[in-house]
């Protein structure tokens, strides 16, 4: 029988096995075992930096052969339908689920195929035009094929993380994702995993169409019956999955507009902030060259003012600033990595929680304030910056003294930034709980306060400023074959998450034995 035991070696023989078996000897295991390594971590509390390692360890004639993860692979071509709204993590894994349990997944999904969209990325950074159905946000994969691939998650559900991760695995993903503490597959490879996802769903007998827009609902009392499709052309449902994402900012308006009820939910707003990786590296791992066994480093920074909190969001350690808007008139953005993050920067959101009070003061009810709220702080970034993709921007210490930045430092933002005061976008108790978290931030990282930082708005889309509600079953509690999903539905919020949230939704539509109706 199999058992677990932890040691922690420095950087450089973190990887020779000669100094591995050293310690599991000195941890009291038989030089005869066989071993496996399961976790790996990096602790950088002090000087030394070392990487803790957890092996599973196996007496000599104990079997350690594992059979790979492989999807069930059922022909659900003539099965029962379900239809999904949105090609996303969490929709992607609905499907996934959905063939596990026998049903056919047909997935609509309002832009276009991974690769095609990257024609409409590089039109956005080079010549500031936005695509509104093609985008960072909107097409195959969702936001998170071409805004890094972080996989880490909060989720307590192990066993569900775990999953999703060796689906990913089975489809391209290096088994590192399954090892690391904060795995990351990175923008460059994401995309050939979204289409070996798309190919096995397709093989399946599950249908994804692209180009294809959720325009129209038709409901007969508690069960959606129809959905418009482009505006002009209606299809029969029987279950409806919603996973749009939380930048679908017009199916949040059509189902105010249908009667189905929306909630506003707190979120975060502020800016990206971007450091010189090497002074980040130097910061975390308390040295002047990190060397060629660590990785580039990374931080997660939180801090209480007055009621609200304030932390980093997406850290992105050699990572890029992307234009992430969905619709012209707006500067929106968010950050990536490539899966060497080798780029010379490191750039992290930087937010402020926002509450309903804050956008609706007298407490109207009105589940689109927040809509609003995002809108107009985006707008104000887009007039700041020249009425382009450009970004308004400031040096850390100049935002904080509330000083327009004289010149600015290099950046990896491409569409470009603009010398800009940010408290002239920002709302007042954003620009104040950020000024004065990143004083506290530069007392807890020595150099994190510095000139040679810049700050980028906006970073607005942390997540939805909407909840659809739903009911102990997963669905609408007034639309019973309506199941709202991930992050655009209130209910996630990164990629792993997301897909957990698709399985837990498909999950329990292929349990059912009868439609609601």
């Amino acid at each position: 029988m199999s058992n677990f035991v932890d040691i922690a070696l420095t950087p450089e023989k973190a990887d020779d096995e000669v100094e591995i078996k050293k310690k599991l000897f000195e941890k009291g295991v038989n030089p005869r075992n066989r071993f496996q390594l399961k976790k790996r971590s990096i602790d950088a509390r002090k000087k030394q930096v070392l990487y803790r390692l957890r092996f599973e360890v196996f007496a000599p004639d104990e079997n350690t052969s594992q059979l790979a993860f492989e999807p069930g692979g059922n022909n659900v071509s003539n099965a029962e339908e379900v239809h999904i709204i949105g090609s996303g993590p969490c929709g992607l894994f609905a499907a996934l689920e959905l063939i596990e349990k026998g049903k056919k997944p047909i997935i609509i999904e309002r832009g276009k195929d991974v690769r095609s969209r990257r024609r409409d990325l590089a039109a956005l950074n080079r010549d500031h035009l936005v695509n509104p159905e093609s985008n960072y946000c909107f097409g195959e994969g969702g936001a998170g094929t071409y805004s890094d691939g972080k996989l880490y998650t909060r989720s307590k559900k192990r066993g569900s993380v775990d999953r999703v991760l060796k689906y990913l695995v089975a489809f391209g993903a290096s088994n590192d994702i399954l090892i690391d503490a904060h795995p990351h597959i990175g923008t460059n490879k994401l995309p050939n995993i979204i289409v070996s996802i798309r190919e096995y769903i397709k093989n399946c007998g599950g249908e994804i169409h692209f180009n294809t827009k959720l325009t129209g609902l038709e409901i007969s009392g508690q069960s959606i019956q129809k959905i418009e499709i482009n505006s002009d052309h209606w299809i029969s449902v029987k279950k409806l999955i919603l996973a749009t994402g939380h930048s679908s900012r017009d199916v949040f308006e059509l189902l105010h507009k249908t009667g189905i009820e929306i909630q506003s939910k707190p979120f975060a707003l502020g800016v990206r902030i971007e450091h010189p990786q090497e002074l980040i590296d130097q910061i975390q791992y308390h040295c002047t060259d990190r060397g060629p066994y660590l990785p580039p480093a990374s931080y997660s920074l939180v801090n209480q003012y007055q009621d609200k909190g304030v932390y980093s969001f997406c850290m992105c350690p050699g990572g890029i600033i992307a234009p992430c808007a969905t619709s012209p008139g707006e500067v929106v953005t968010n950050g990536w990595s490539p899966s060497k993050r080798n780029n010379p920067f490191a750039n992290s959101g930087l937010v402020v929680s926002v509450n309903p009070k804050d956008f609706d003061p007298k407490n109207s009810g009105d589940p689109l304030l927040g809509l609003g709220f995002q809108s107009e702080v985006e707008k104000k970034a887009w007039d700041l910056g020249g009425r382009r993709q450009s970004a308004p921007a400031q040096r850390l210490a100049d935002f904080v003294s509330g000083k327009e930045s004289t010149n600015l430092p290099k950046c990896s933002y491409q569409p470009g930034i603009v010398s800009a005061k940010l408290n002239d976008c920002l709302p007042d108790f954003i620009y104040k709980g950020l000024a004065n978290s990143l004083k506290e931030f530069g007392k807890k990282m020595k150099g994190y306060y510095t000139n040679e930082a810049v700050l980028v708005a906006t970073e607005s889309r942390t997540s939805s400023p909407v909840r659809i509600p739903r009911t102990k079953e997963l669905h609408h509690p007034d639309i019973l074959n309506l199941y709202p999903a991930g992050e655009g539905a209130g209910y996630a919020g990164g990629i792993v998450s997301a897909a957990i949230d698709g399985q837990k939704i498909a999950e329990t539509i292929g349990n059912l034995k009868t439609s609601p109706s």
